[in-house]
């Protein structure tokens, strides 16, 4: 199943065309979720291009912060050239959790039991005519 997975779906990883687009491209290096970063060739105006082939579903958010500014050019070099080591109270990049189980849920949000605190009696409900 994995193979026809592969061939047929774009959302979890690379296909064989992406894959076979890569020929002749450099590999740049890989971040801490294991997603792999390439570079080779150029558009039209000769800027290099520059891809990510993720691990797991293809979700934007997965890319650190490091690797987003080589991916828009703001750096020249691989993040562990370029820049500098990260500092210890710096915390590591997260996806973005929403639509998933681990997505934050408000006390009153129908996912999380759709009960919420009492209003403190400032309210006063609108009526037509009053």
């Amino acid at each position: 199943m994995g193979i026809l997975k592969n061939a047929f779906t774009w959302w979890e990883g690379a296909t064989f065309g992406t894959w076979l687009g890569l020929r002749g491209k450099e590999r740049i290096g890989e971040d801490s979720l294991g997603n792999v970063y390439w570079e080779g060739g150029a558009d039209a105006n000769g800027v290099p291009r520059r891809w990510c082939i993720y691990s797991g579903l293809n979700d934007s958010s997965r890319v650190p912060p490091e690797w987003f500014s080589w991916l828009h050019h703001q750096i020249d070099a691989a993040p562990d050239q370029a820049l500098p080591a990260p500092r210890k109270w710096e915390k590591p990049a997260e996806p973005n959790l929403t639509g998933t189980q681990l997505a934050w849920r408000p006390s009153g949000s129908l996912e999380a039991g759709g009960r919420r605190a009492a209003a403190s009696g400032d309210y006063e409900a609108w009526t037509p005519g009053a």
